[in-house]
This record gives C-alpha cells, sequence and structure tokens, in this order.
C-alpha cells in the first residue's frame, strides 16, 4: 500500500501541521508563571473549552478506529457514548463547583484536602500509568499511517511526531494546546464533511444516499440500538448508559488530560458551558465518524475490496506455501462481489425483504472468508504459530473417535482459539487500516493530503494534551508537593517543562513497543477501564462519605486495583462494566475498612 503522494496533497499536510505547531509556539510564548503555564491564565471561554475537551478526546483512534469498527460491526459503537451527556451534567453540578471553590491545578489537589497526601499521591500515580500507556498508544495511530503512505520505519515515524506535539507543549503549556486543539477542530471537522461527500459521490449515481442506508441496513450495519442484557456483548444501551457513563464520569471528572482543559476556564459557568457544548455534540460527532466507515462499506458493495487492508501481509502470504490457498480466497471473493454488486444496485431499485437477506447471506459469507484470509496471513508470518496449529489439528483428528471424550473437547476448543486468535494479531487486524487505505486508493488529490492532515491533528491534539496533563500531575502532586521549601513559580514552570519533555519522551518509548491488539479503540478504552472506577470510586468518597478516612481509602484502592486487574485478565465482564465494578468495590471495601480499622490506625498521616 506505500504509495507515493502528490506535491499538492505534501503541500496541504505540510503546510496545516506547520501552521498549528508554528501558531501554537508563537501564540504562547514567554509564559513563566504557574498560573499560565499549567491553567492556561485562566481566560478561555467555553466555546474554546468545549473544543479543546473534544479534541483532547478524538485522537487518531478515533478516525482510524472508529471507521474501521463502523465497516466492520455497523453503528452500534456510538452505544459506547451514550452515557457522556449524562456525565457531563454531573460533572458540571458536583466537580466543577468543588474544583472552582478550592482553586486546584489538578483533581487530585482535592483528595489531599479531604483524605491524606498517600491517598493523593495513590491516585496521581494511577492516573500517570494509564494515560502514559494511552499516551504512547495515540502517537503509534498515525505512525501507523505514515509508515503506510512513505514506507518508513515505524520507529523512526513514532519519534518524528512526538517531537512535533513536545515541541510546542513545552513551549506553552496548557495555553498552546488548548489555542491549537482549537484550529485542530476546525481541521478535522472540515476534512471528515469533506470525505464523507466524496464518498457519497463515489457511490453509483442510480444509488441515492437512501439506498445506501438500506443497503447498509440489510447487512445489519445501520443497527444502532441494543436492548439486550447479554454481558457478552460489549456495546448495548446498557453498558453505555451504566458503563459508559462511570466511564465518562471519571475520564472528564478525574482524569487530569480532560480536567486542565476546563480548568482553564475564564468563570465557572464558562467552565460548565463548555462541557455542556461538549456533552450535546459528542454523541452526534461519533455517529458521524461511524456513518463515515459505514458509507466505506456501501462504496465496497460496488468496488472490489481486498481480503485484508494490510497490504504487506497480503504481499508477505502470497509469497509463502500458502500463496496458492489465499489465491483461491481471492478468486471466491472476486465471484462474491459480482453477486453483491447485483444485489445491491437491485436492491436500490425495490424493497424486497428476499434482496436484503440474500445481501445479508453474501455479506456473512465475506465475513467468513475474511476470517480465513487472516488465519492464512497468521500462519505465513508466524512460524511457530502454525507449528502450533499443525500439532492441534493432528491431535484433535487423532481424538475424532471419541468426539465426547473430554480430551477432545479440550483439545478442539484449543484449536478454535488459536484460530480466533488470528484475528486478532497485529499482522492480520486490518480494521485499524481500512480507511487509510480507502482514502489512499479512492480520493482526489489534495483531499489525501487534508484527510491525512486530519488524522495527524488529531493525534497532535489528545498527546499534547496527555503529555501536558502528565506533567502537570507529576510537578504539582509528586514534584512539588514533596518539596520542603517554596523555590518559586519560575522554578516550577521550568520543572514542568523538563517534565512534559521527559513524558513526551516516554510516550515515544511506548508507542515504539505498542501493538494494535485487536482495535485501537478499544485498547486505548480497556486501558481506562482497568483504572477509571476505581479513581472514581476514590472520588465518591470523597464527595459522598465524610465519614470515611484516608487510611480506609488508601487500603481499599490498593485492593480493588489488584481485584479489577486480576477481573479483566480473566475476563470476567465486558471491560465497559470493570468502570461500575470498580467503582462499587472500592466504596464498599473502604466502608468496610472503615469499620473494621482499629481508630488509632483511622488518624489520618
Amino acid at each position: 500500500m506505500q504509495q507515493t503522494l502528490d506535491w499538492i496533497d505534501w503541500t496541504v499536510l505540510i503546510a496545516t501541521l506547520t501552521t498549528i505547531v508554528g501558531y501554537g509556539t508563537w501564540k504562547t510564548r514567554g509564559r513563566k508563571n504557574a498560573q499560565d503555564y499549567i491553567k492556561g491564565g485562566n481566560t478561555s471561554k467555553w466555546w474554546t473549552i468545549g473544543l479543546s475537551v473534544m479534541a483532547t478526546q478524538a485522537s487518531a483512534i478515533t478516525f482510524l478506529s472508529t471507521t474501521g469498527q463502523a465497516f466492520s460491526d455497523g453503528m452500534g459503537f456510538v452505544q459506547f457514548y451514550f452515557g457522556l451527556p449524562i456525565a457531563m451534567v454531573i460533572i458540571c453540578l458536583v466537580f466543577i463547583p468543588l474544583y472552582h471553590r478550592l482553586k486546584v491545578y489538578t483533581a487530585y489537589e482535592f483528595l489531599e484536602n479531604r483524605f491524606d497526601l498517600k491517598t493523593r499521591s495513590l491516585t496521581a500515580i494511577l492516573f500517570l500509568i494509564q494515560r502514559g500507556l494511552a499516551a504512547g498508544i495515540t502517537i503509534f495511530a498515525p505512525a501507523i499511517i505514515l509508515s503506510v503512505v512513505l514506507g518508513w520505519n515505524i520507529v523512526t515515524l513514532n519519534i518524528i511526531i512526538g517531537l512535533l506535539v513536545i515541541i510546542y507543549t513545552v513551549s506553552g503549556g496548557t495555553k498552546a494546546v488548548t489555542v491549537t486543539q482549537k484550529q485542530q477542530m476546525f481541521v478535522i471537522f472540515g476534512g471528515m464533511i469533506a470525505a464523507l461527500c466524496i464518498i457519497i459521490n463515489l457511490i453509483p449515481e442510480e444509488v441515492s444516499f437512501i439506498d445506501a442506508i438500506d443497503i447498509a441496513g440489510a447487512t445489519g450495519k445501520m443497527k444502532v440500538l441494543d436492548f439486550s442484557f447479554d454481558l457478552e456483548n460489549r456495546y448495548t444501551v446498557w453498558t453505555g448508559l451504566i458503563g459508559g457513563t462511570f466511564l465518562m464520569l471519571s475520564y472528564f471528572g478525574t482524569d487530569q488530560s480532560q480536567v486542565q482543559r476546563y480548568l482553564s476556564g475564564k468563570s465557572m459557568k464558562e467552565m460548565q458551558m463548555g462541557l455542556l457544548f461538549n456533552g450535546m455534540l459528542k454523541v452526534p460527532m461519533q455517529f458521524f465518524i461511524l456513518l463515515v466507515g459505514v458509507m466505506v462499506f456501501v462504496f465496497y458493495q460496488f468496488n472490489p475490496s481486498p481480503l485484508n487492508f494490510i497490504d504487506k501481509s497480503e504481499q508477505t502470504v502470497l509469497a509463502s506455501e500458502y500463496g496458492d490457498e489465499y489465491r483461491t480466497l481471492q478468486d471466491k471473493q472476486s465471484v462474491l462481489f459480482s453477486k453483491k454488486q447485483k444485489v445491491s444496485l437491485a436492491l436500490s431499485k425495490s424493497t424486497d425483504d428476499r434482496l436484503k437477506t440474500e445481501l445479508f447471506q453474501l455479506d456473512s459469507i465475506e465475513k467468513t472468508y475474511r476470517s480465513e484470509s487472516k488465519f492464512l496471513i497468521k500462519k505465513a508470518v508466524d512460524v511457530d504459530y502454525t507449528s502450533a496449529y499443525n500439532t492441534l489439528k493432528n491431535e484433535v483428528e487423532a481424538l475424532k473417535s471419541k468426539p465426547e471424550s473430554e480430551a477432545y473437547l479440550t483439545k478442539s476448543a484449543a484449536l478454535t482459539s488459536l484460530y480466533k486468535d488470528a484475528a486478532k494479531d497485529t499482522q492480520t487486524n486490518d480494521r485499524d487500516y481500512m480507511f487509510i487505505r480507502f482514502i489512499l486508493n479512492n480520493l482526489p488529490t489534495g483531499l489525501i493530503g487534508l484527510l491525512l492532515a486530519v488524522i495527524l491533528s488529531a493525534a497532535m491534539s489528545s498527546t499534547a494534551s496527555e503529555i501536558n496533563a502528565l506533567a502537570t500531575i507529576t510537578s504539582i502532586d509528586l514534584y512539588g508537593r514533596n518539596q520542603k521549601e517554596d523555590k518559586g513559580e519560575e522554578h516550577m514552570v521550568k520543572m514542568t517543562k523538563w517534565f512534559t519533555f521527559g513524558w513526551g519522551i516516554v510516550a515515544i518509548i511506548i508507542a515504539c513497543f505498542a501493538d494494535l491488539a485487536e482495535n485501537l479503540i478499544q485498547l486505548v478504552n480497556i486501558i481506562g477501564s482497568i483504572f477509571y472506577g476505581n479513581v472514581l470510586g476514590i472520588f465518591l468518597l470523597a464527595f459522598f462519605f465524610k465519614y470515611i478516612k484516608g487510611n480506609a481509602v488508601f487500603i481499599g484502592a490498593l485492593l480493588t486495583q489488584a481485584i479489577v486487574v486480576i477481573g479483566w485478565w480473566f475476563d470476567w465482564m465486558p471491560y465497559l462494566w470493570l468502570n461500575l465494578f470498580g467503582c462499587v468495590v472500592v466504596i464498599t471495601i473502604a466502608n468496610i475498612l472503615q469499620m473494621l480499622l482499629p481508630k488509632k490506625s483511622q488518624v489520618e498521616i
């Protein structure tokens, strides 16, 4: 898939990124006091706060993974965000008034006032762990893009992208992040609207937008709401409203990368209006991005698509001993495409339910072909996997005469699991490559450069917020709080800049070791869900359980984090429920400990 960009695309891409970095550096030069550098001088208006909050959450992963998620599974992922508006209202009523009254620089300062230093430090450290990992992934996502486009080494690209972000974030602090994010969001909105218009235009002229929706609906891609109570289903109305609310409460209420965005507000009212603005726009924005992915799916009902969107992986398997099997699959897919095209065109002129059923069946067959292609790629690129698969396959064949035996059932389950693992492997998992391959192969010159700028702008905005927040927490909650004497604001600004640079380097290192996992956007949310429920529970204890003391919370938080990690590792529940689970567990354990701990141990340290 490596391609040479037209000079116009290069011009658009470089001009956009240079303008953003240059503007952020110039606009915020010379900020020397902590109020300016860390809280942005408290000058931000509500629309700036709202756009900054949205830009922090809208990383490159949003545009790569969300479109890929929609292409594969449809619109159901939007349910993940149903809890966001509820969370925004609660934060506006509870969190913001408290933060504003205490005039805190970080969310965790409040915890020391309410509990003790060790609880503040523990919560800050939990944030540093999860957000440090996420920062690396947000650099890794756009590096994938440019490695595909330019054929450059992905480690080199991680370094270049990371350094670009470090330049203006170190220079201007929170204000630099905020002012650049406003420009980045305009680029993002403009690019995605242009992309949707072009995609619709690429669909055959006789197929209207409503027809395209019907075609997507026939394959289940337009199913938005799922009211089932199946815990195996990751995305339902209930996981969004319950698990999603707890995740968003923790993310927007206690995660410094977001808290720092609205703490820069000119007044409490501006902060609240900024978050409500985000609450109103975020769900429609995610719906729109998912719709772009669905329209790409419709485009491929009328245009041939590869079995796997990772071009390098396809080349590898075709050159291997499994090449003939892969070509056979490609031939089958070509025959299938002809059928899909005819049925899709017929469906655009008819409402016959039989056509919808036929298209659904054809789509199911194509999914099978894609799974088989991933399996062949995995065997071609991984010798150890091939050996393990062949061994298990032979053992299952040998036990076929005893289909009800425990050994047969165990080996068969292991073989099935191994087959599924092939679809999650970095070199076969192509969801996050789908949109970029579509862009490069089908969009006109100029728009390619703009959309690459959109994805990189999103990456830079979220990464800048993250390393800015990581540096602030390290500077204020750990370094500054443990200094024996006040060294002055100029010293704190200097140290915060060094911490910003240091966390930028850490993010680059993590990016160099990152993995696509099953899906990048899911990976980021999984990391958050492992930590966020516990942190939110600590804050809820601080707000509403006035009799709970610091020692009970501190011990309860340590135990809860261990339990949540174990629950995630052994897959006790879909990851979104970990937010509610962690929150309930820490509140329960802290209450029990408060009753059991001797009175002397409840004296604050």
